[in-house]
């Protein structure tokens, strides 16, 4: 029996639809049950079939802070894959951060040591991989940096994979994937990518010189399965298909979506004049922040990922970011 934790989140859900398409006994763990819908939804995306594959999930409710609801969900798990998380970049959030995806991850680990888990994978970032200089290639070895100024999630985050990396210690077989910025349908609201797609689709007037990796959601989910069902313990992987530019993203996603790309740069000046000002905005009117000191850092860094060790550890080949990014906003412009 598997269980997924953040079943009801991009990744999860699509890991769900892969783990019972292949026949899998799966558990999922949910907190608002209205969430469930949307994994109902991907499944849709994917197969005419999609009721009853979906009827295979056996779901349950918990928390990962709540160990009694945790207990009765590891109840016959061999194999769990741990993808919950708590996502936010604003620093009033820094305790229910370390709560949920530090204390939450101990405990899920706490529990696979005690209920003889087989393995375990986690879903981290390429957030909590450290930064090269002269647009060097960043890899599994390149090592996080204590001291640098870094964001509350990236905090949090690194903290969760020390708790693997404790696990390990303790006797537990764990993987770790690192993925970018994950490509992929059903979600549009919450900051990831699907986020994106809809900013671009409403209308952006500027864009960041920055790089990053990306990744579609099956290239994650896929590598994913791969890992777990080998003999491969207590090893991290990068998943990126391609590193590109912000304004290339926007501009290859303007395009699937036949609506205008931005084309003026929005310089650091300017980024940095714009945070202070959503930071007034958010305290004179109680509104939630949009833009923080650390996102701009990172939009304006050119960070170019290095995915060799999967390709060569799976012989695994990326789809092409192009495919992944033009079928997603093909699912986005049909739920309009």
């Amino acid at each position: 029996m598997i269980l997924v934790t953040g079943g009801t989140g991009l990744v999860g859900s699509h890991l769900l639809y892969k783990l019972v398409e292949n026949g899998k006994k799966v558990k999922a763990i949910y907190r608002n049950k209205e969430k469930i819908k949307a994994v109902k939804r991907v499944f849709s995306y994917y197969s005419s079939n999609y009721e009853a594959l979906f009827s295979e999930i056996e779901w349950v409710e918990a928390t990962l802070n709540d160990v009694p609801s945790l207990e009765i969900a590891f109840k016959n798990v061999t194999h769990v894959y741990h993808c919950a998380a708590f996502i936010s970049f604003d620093t009033k959030y820094y305790h229910t951060l370390r709560r949920v995806n530090i204390e939450g991850t101990a405990n899920i680990v706490n529990l696979c040591i005690s209920y003889n888990v087989k393995k375990l994978c986690y879903v981290s970032s390429v957030a909590t991989i450290g930064e090269e200089e002269n647009n060097k290639l960043i890899t599994e070895e390149t090592h996080w940096n204590p001291e640098a100024e870094q964001n509350v999630y990236a905090i949090t985050k690194y903290g969760a994979e020390m708790e693997i990396w404790r696990g390990t210690q303790e006797g537990l077989d764990a993987v770790i994937v690192n993925p970018g910025v994950i490509i992929g349908p059903g979600f549009w609201r919450g900051g990831g990518s699907g986020s994106l797609i809809k900013m671009v689709y409403r209308g952006m007037s500027r864009y960041t010189n920055g790089i990053v990796g990306y990744v579609g959601v099956m290239d994650v989910v896929k590598p994913m399965m791969q890992l777990m069902e080998s003999d491969i313990t207590n090893e991290r992987y990068i998943l990126v298909s391609e590193n590109l530019s912000y304004q290339d993203f926007f501009t290859k996603t303007a395009t699937y979506l036949n609506v205008q790309p931005p084309k003026k740069l929005a310089s650091k000046f300017l980024l940095n004049i714009a945070w202070r000002l959503d930071w007034l905005r958010s305290h004179a009117l109680n509104k939630r922040r949009r833009l923080f000191k650390h996102i701009t850092k990172t939009i304006t860094t050119k960070a170019l990922y290095n995915n060799k060790k999967i390709t060569e550890t799976l012989n695994y080949n990326f789809k092409p970011i192009d495919a992944s990014l033009a079928e997603t906003c093909q699912f986005f412009l049909k739920e309009l």
